[in-house]
């Protein structure tokens, strides 16, 4: 099978020619028919994640071997599966679930995969849809999508699954009675307001320092769209929400500056919701954070039942379709380039014919 691999960490991806996988057991081989491409690929490929103060983690150490094939966004037609998978139907179009855990450990008997300390994940420690085939471990992670559009159902198996997930921590109760403050108006920020709205929201302030972005996010229905670098971005948000601070922010870019000014708007009791990995450190007065009451919860994608739930309101009609564009496979070396500089407005998903 043909697929774009990582082969040196920030080198240019490279096709490679490699063997078609046979599944057995439960395992189930798809032709991929999308693929997303996403911010977190970068990541990826840069080889780790900048932590702050001179620090770095590095993939390489963490189980992450080259060459890979990355994409954690597919969706594929069934070609062929295992004796022991069950519930499928040949040619039948499927959304994977990515955040494969090991199956054993608290985390992952818990419905928590996501949150495994050994994870497997397609994409990043298995090879993913950055390629024509496919091999999923196990039947249970595939989502029938039946006649819906491939290259606009893949990106909820990640940007979808996130912000879902993440609005989640924040509470119905919260994110339907007051606006939420997003940071970042790229796939994920439109995603977010998206799904905000689905599930009978009060909107979203966006945040960004980029106009088009901004202007993205406003077409989307955003309450308001504030550049995160202007002086008086904490004051405008807060002006924003009705002139009280807000009650939750979702940050998706993850850099010092996005926590900082959130840290500023945020009300006491406040909810700041951490998604993205830019990097680096934080400057929080620890002090604070005890007398603000506030919680500062991570959030990494989400688990195979959120998936689940989130593809149920998707088949209902009630999350509207984002901005999606549409590449060839071959091209997915030039697209995560593309997505590097910031080029990107929604998102970017490769297909095949």
């Amino acid at each position: 099978m043909k697929c774009y691999c990582v082969v040196d960490f920030r080198a240019p991806l490279q096709e490679m020619d490699q063997p078609t996988p046979v599944p057995q057991g439960a395992q189930v081989l798809l032709k991929v028919r999308a693929a997303g491409v996403c911010h977190s690929d970068i990541h990826l490929w840069e080889g780790g994640y900048d932590l702050g103060q001179g620090r770095t983690l590095s993939l390489k150490e963490r189980g992450v071997t080259l060459p890979l094939t990355m994409g954690h966004e597919t969706v594929g037609a069934m070609v062929s599966a295992g004796p022991d998978a069950t519930g499928l139907r040949p040619g039948g179009n499927y959304l994977v679930y990515p955040w494969i855990g090991c199956g054993n450990c608290p985390s992952c008997q818990a419905g928590q995969e996501n949150h495994c300390m050994a994870p497997a994940c397609l994409g990043v420690h298995r090879a993913g849809g950055y390629a024509d085939h496919v091999l999923v471990p196990h039947s249970r992670y595939l989502i029938d999508i039946g006649d819906l559009d491939p290259a606009q159902i893949a990106p909820y198996a990640c940007s979808g699954l996130t912000t879902y997930a993440a609005l989640k921590k924040i509470g119905e109760q919260t994110y339907r009675q007051h606006p939420v403050v997003i940071f970042g108006a790229g796939g994920l920020g439109l995603m977010c307001l998206t799904l905000i709205k689905a599930l009978g929201g009060a909107g979203a302030i966006v945040v960004d320092i980029d106009p088009a972005k901004r202007q993205a996010a406003l077409e989307a229905g955003a309450l308001a769209a504030v550049d995160g670098a202007a002086p008086d971005a904490a004051q405008q948000i807060i002006k924003a929400a009705g002139g009280k601070p807000a009650q939750a922010a979702i940050d998706l870019v993850g850099a010092p500056a996005t926590t900082s000014l959130a840290f500023d708007f945020l009300t006491k009791g406040g909810k700041l919701i951490i998604v993205g990995l830019f990097g680096g450190g934080s400057t929080w007065p620890i002090a604070l954070i005890p007398m603000k009451a506030l919680s500062i919860i991570g959030s990494y994608v989400g688990n195979l039942a959120e998936l689940k739930e989130l593809m149920e309101l998707v088949r209902a009609g009630k999350v509207p379709p984002m901005p999606v564009h549409r590449y060839a496979l071959d091209q997915a070396d030039s697209v995560l380039a593309s997505l590097r500089a910031g080029k990107v407005v929604g998102r970017a998903v490769l297909t095949t014919a």
